[in-house]
């Protein structure tokens, strides 16, 4: 059985958090508190996600997200929880918070902000929505639980499965929620186009393939292919889904 979780978990906690800690040794407590040993399969550095291999237990319900459909994230101020479990004594924890427009502080673009406020012990633990569906995996920041999407933490998944490894695609800009920029941008756009809504590409690199399309800064993206737009998460995923569908093909 695999288990997903952040690579937070295994890394050192040196100044160089991106190093794996040396002789790593991975217990993982059942429900019914029984320890059992796990292998670290395959990790992301990136996304700070890993996939820790145990051996079957009946214990363990199997979680089918790559059939899911996606959670409605459209909407700012949604409402989520943040669900975890304490190591020792297996407590259920969980905390309350909304899904915000604005980006994280983090390296990674994809992730999401809310406001839902936990421990470390509710790092790799799930983000769900109010209608109960799964929204994604939150890790620990003072100010919030920043959290990976499902979408993206599928497409983690699939390429482990193909391969062997997350293949990261760079478009060349740097993109956010027109409704998080600051009020002089918003205004500017709404001068020319009173009901715009959608994302506002900040930064453009030469000669990358988002140069190459014609995209300039101050752009906003309000659809692709149909679908319109609230967040970058759904840009950035959006292109990543059609590059590994290129790929198999």
């Amino acid at each position: 059985m695999r288990i997903l979780t952040s690579a937070s978990l295994i890394r050192s906690s040196e100044e160089d958090g991106s190093k794996i800690l040396d002789k790593l040794k991975i217990k993982v407590r059942l429900p019914s508190g029984k320890l059992v040993i796990g292998t670290l399969w395959k990790y992301d550095s990136y996304y700070n996600i890993a996939v820790v291999n145990i051996k079957a237990s009946p214990e363990l319900r199997e979680a089918c997200i790559h059939n899911q459909v996606p959670a409605n994230v459209k909407l700012s101020q949604s409402k989520l929880v943040a669900i975890g479990r304490a190591f020792e004594s297996g407590e259920l924890m969980a905390t309350g918070g909304t899904l915000l427009h604005g980006t994280t502080k983090f390296d990674c673009q994809q992730l999401m902000a809310s406001t839902c406020k936990i421990t470390k012990a509710g790092i790799g633990g799930l983000i769900v929505g109010s209608d109960g569906k799964f929204m994604g995996m939150s890790f620990y920041y003072k100010d919030g639980a920043p959290f990976l999407p499902f979408s993206i933490l599928q497409k983690c998944l699939k390429h482990f499965n193909k391969f062997g490894r997350v293949v990261q695609l760079s478009l060349g800009l740097r993109i956010g929620s027109l409704q998080a920029e600051k009020l002089h941008v918003r205004e500017q756009v709404h001068d020319s186009f009173p009901n715009a809504h959608g994302i506002y590409v900040q930064m453009v690199s030469d000669k990358s393939p988002a140069a190459d399309s014609g995209i300039k800064v101050g752009d906003v993206i309000t659809k692709i292919d149909k679908l319109e737009l609230f967040n970058a998460q759904e840009v950035l995923f959006f292109c990543i889904s059609i590059f590994y569908l290129e790929t198999i093909l």
